[in-house]
Order: structure tokens, then sequence, then C-alpha cells
């Protein structure tokens, strides 16, 4: 819950937690606000130099999940900050709680940048792939995370989300309604989960990043559904990419495809650019907008839809990260980054 005395811009990105970032916007042209009430919402414009953003409201009662079996998600015990090898390279935020914001400046690479994106990619998707291998029932999301931690870093990479901005892991688990950045903990899977494992890697001076929704056990025909449809928009959307394509045709996309199935399409989360930097422009929405911008030429960004069986309001945890749908209702999403080329789009976060 957010009050009339707590209205800084702190604003919430794709991977920034509650965290301070500037922006030249004055808060009144950013958020609506109305005393008394439990919401702050923020009016989105591209002409906020970075990820659009949002206040979200703090929970109220983890147990509030109407007409549901399974159990509302409960924070669990953190383990110990994985060590890092000092021949590692680190990104420049590492150390610091306070996250470097948004890069102005789309990622357009010359030769040599695009080959590192590919390593970087290619780095990502293997993480992603053996972290799809563990997901079972009784396995911790905190045993995912040393899991991933020690791929990456056998591979001499970076695990970019450790230290963003104080984020205490190397990895974003989150399990059916977090929508995003969930923590790995001592939770263990149960039978009919949905996790989605968001990896990012840090090889050579560029950031790789890419996510998808995993099946835990038996799972429902509802939730493998919203599972599946949640993938068809991300590649529906990678399809229409190309050189001079403007951006908002994305979230047109997504939202059209979610729409023939009723789902909720996420407006607070977006993707971004991604390469020597782990956040900069484009802010790629994922709903139907009507922002400027074009793609270009070998340019690097992220698709990252995040569709609800219900609500699409957002609440975050104490911690500060992890965000669940407001009715408890569950969430998917699957992410790629791609590489804009004379010829569409190139996924290099595959396989």
């Amino acid at each position: 819950m957010v009050g009339a005395s707590s209205l800084q811009p702190r604003l919430l990105s794709s991977f920034v937690g509650d965290r301070l970032l500037l922006s030249k916007q004055p808060v009144s042209r950013l958020f609506l606000y109305k005393p008394g009430n439990k919401h702050v919402s923020m009016q989105l414009s591209r002409t906020l130099s970075g990820l659009t953003n949002l206040l979200f409201n703090r929970s109220r009662n983890l147990d509030e999940v109407p007409n549901a079996e399974r159990q509302r998600l409960r924070p669990g015990k953190l383990s110990p900050r994985r060590p890092v090898p000092d021949h590692i390279p680190r990104p420049p935020y590492v150390n610091s709680r306070q996250p470097p914001g948004i890069a102005s400046g789309a990622e357009v690479h010359d030769e040599k940048g695009i080959e590192c994106m590919r390593s970087s990619g290619k780095l990502a998707a293997q993480v992603l792939q053996y972290a799809a291998t563990l997901v079972k029932p009784g396995i911790k999301t905190d045993d995912i995370d040393q899991a991933v931690h020690q791929m990456i870093i056998d591979n001499g990479a970076y695990p970019s989300p450790l230290g963003y901005g104080g984020f205490p892991k190397s990895v974003c688990t989150s399990v059916n309604e977090c929508i995003c950045h969930g923590i790995p903990d001592s939770r263990a899977l149960e039978d009919g989960d949905i996790i989605n494992i968001d990896v990012t890697v840090y090889l050579n001076g560029y950031h790789g990043d890419t996510s998808a929704t995993f099946f835990c056990g038996d799972v429902d025909d509802e939730a493998r559904k919203l599972v599946q449809v949640t993938e068809e928009c991300l590649y529906r959307a990678i399809s229409i990419c190309a050189p001079g394509v403007e951006y908002k045709k994305i979230g047109k996309t997504i939202h059209d495809h979610a729409d023939k199935y009723s789902y909720g399409v996420v407006r607070h989360f977006v993707g971004h650019g991604v390469g020597r930097v782990f956040h900069a422009d484009p802010v790629v929405q994922h709903f139907r907008n009507n922002d400027g911008g074009r793609m270009m030429l070998n340019q690097t960004f992220t698709i990252e839809p995040m569709l609800t069986i219900g609500s699409v309001n957002p609440v975050m945890w104490d911690d500060n990260w992890t965000v669940v749908t407001e009715d408890g209702s569950l969430s998917a999403q699957f992410e790629h980054t791609i590489l804009i080329t004379k010829d569409g789009a190139e996924i290099l976060t595959q396989c």
C-alpha cells in the first residue's frame, strides 16, 4: 500500500526492483493518485527515457485467493549469497544497491558485438535448458538457483541478476501467481505448479536474457493453455520484427492473440534493449499502445510478454522484488533476446 507521503517516483521496470530511478518527468504527470485509494497508477509514455514502470501496492494478505484450491505463495527462507570467482568480470552495477537505471539509446552492434551477443545468448539458452530439467515436485527453487549459478560461473560468465540493485540471487523463479522477479528460496515445488525461470548471463561484457515457463508434474489444462498461449504470443511478436517496423506492432500482436483466449496482458513490465548494459532503450510494451519508434538493423532487445488468467494488477511483496497477481490467478511469461537483421529477427537465446 502506498500512502500520500510516499509519492516519490520509485519506479519498477523489467528487472528493477522497488528502487529509485531518476526521471525528468514531474511526478504529477507520471502518476495518477487519489487520496484514500490503495492503488497508484502510472501514465505510460515513451518520453520517459527507460523502461515503463509503476508504483506497486503492498500485499494485504497472502492468503486472499478467491475460490482457489492451491495455496497462495508465501515467502520462504533465503540462503546466503553465492560467491563468484574473482577472475570472472562483473557488470558495473555489482555491489551497489542502487540500480544503474536505464541507458538511453538503443543497443546497436558491429560485427564483433553481434558475435558477443550470440555467445551470451547461447549460454543463457543453454542454462535455461538445463534449469528446465531440474523442475519436478520437491525441488526447492533455491536448488535451481544453486545449479544455475554454478553452470554460469563454470562457463566464465556472471549471473546478471546477482547484486542488481541488491537482488540476492542468480536467477528469478516465479511460481504460479508470481508475475516476475520471484526470489529463489526454501519453497519446494509442488505437483501442478507452473514456474517461470528467468536467466540472464554477462559474458565477455554482454548480457543475454531469456525466460520460459515450465510445468511441474501433473499440470491442469487451464494452466497448460495459459502457458501455451503466452509462448505463442512471444513467437508471433518476434515474427513481425524487422528493420523499420514500429515497436508498437509488438504490443498489438501480443494483445490481439491474448484477447482470443480472454487472457490479461500485464502492462507494468516491459521488454527492453539489452547488450553491453542490462537494460536500455527501447521500451517494448506488450499491449496495444501508440508509442513511436522503429526497429533498427543490428539492434538487440527483449520481448517478454506476461499473461494472466485473471487480474493483471500487480502486488509487490515486502522483499521489494516479488510481484504477484492481485487476485492470486496464474501468470505465465516467455522471453527471448532478439537481433534485428536485414531478413527479420534472429533469436539469440534459443538452443
